[in-house]
């Protein structure tokens, strides 16, 4: 049994109050933030290098590093998603592309899913921000970006666990970057 009554609407989200029968019989109110999604890239060039983003982001307060990505318009796959946010925000096109999973942003209030993405042998394209993002590309080493999720340099949860995941599918040991 669940009751749902929408309390906001903008131009991204959702806001609900649902009233939930709980697994264990209890009847509970929740106000959760509908979300349609996104997807994240890791792009590796021939280097090793992973492209990751200095963007602004007023809801974190400042500035924060993470991985191209964006959200998923209507009816859009993942995939497409991620395509073609490494092709704005990094200016990369990419040939060879490997699902890494998904990630729940917030999953006690968000129903937000991010798809992740390993995206290789790249190509450079002309990069087209949106005016909304204020952003810069960086290209660092692989095991300096790891270095940088674990020690909490690196703050976003998809970047981290992008990061993470592309260097477990690769093949790479962990055992060196210490938190």
């Amino acid at each position: 049994m669940t009751q749902i009554s929408t309390v906001f609407t903008g131009r991204v989200i959702t806001v609900s109050k649902e009233k939930v029968q709980l697994p264990n019989g209890t009847l509970a109110d929740y106000e959760i933030v509908h979300h349609p999604g996104g997807a994240a890239v890791v792009a590796l060039d021939e280097g090793n290098r992973v492209c990751l983003l200095h963007q602004y982001r007023p809801a974190a307060g400042g500035w924060l590093w993470e991985l191209p990505a964006g959200r998923l318009e209507p009816g859009e796959a993942p995939a497409l998603t991620a395509s073609r946010e490494l092709v704005e925000e990094a200016g990369r096109e990419a040939q060879d592309w490997q699902e890494l999973g998904y990630v729940l942003s917030s999953p006690g209030v968000f129903d937000e899913r991010i798809h992740l993405f390993l995206a290789r042998r790249l190509r450079t394209v002309p990069a087209h921000h949106e005016p909304h993002e204020v952003l810069e590309a960086h290209w660092v080493e692989l095991p300096e970006a790891l270095q940088r999720a674990m020690d909490g340099s690196i703050l976003d949860s998809k970047t981290v666990v992008g990061l993470l995941r592309a260097a477990a599918r690769l093949g790479m040991s962990l055992k060196h970057h210490k938190a």
